[in-house]
């Protein structure tokens, strides 16, 4: 299964997003992910071990994508195809 990583701007460190599997993946990182935020597909093994989660660091310098938010998300499931 991939989560979604990305840089937590406020309290610093690398946020994760795990899919719920109700919307595709790419859905979730362009919806959960902050506005302009670059984010990153991982597979679970490539995650930290629990006890030192908060001290990891990621490169985020070739990101999957970047985030649009969750308002302008739903502007763009509203509008007809």
């Amino acid at each position: 299964m991939k989560y979604i990583i990305y840089p937590n701007q406020e309290r610093g460190g690398v946020s994760l997003i795990i899919p719920t599997g109700e919307l595709a993946i790419e859905q979730v990182a362009l919806k959960d992910v902050p506005a302009g935020v670059p984010f990153l597909y991982v597979m679970l093994d490539q995650l930290p071990d629990q006890d030192f989660f908060n001290a990891w660091e990621a490169d985020f310098s070739t990101p999957d994508g970047y985030g649009i938010g969750h308002d302008a998300w739903a502007a763009q499931q509203e509008q007809p195809e």
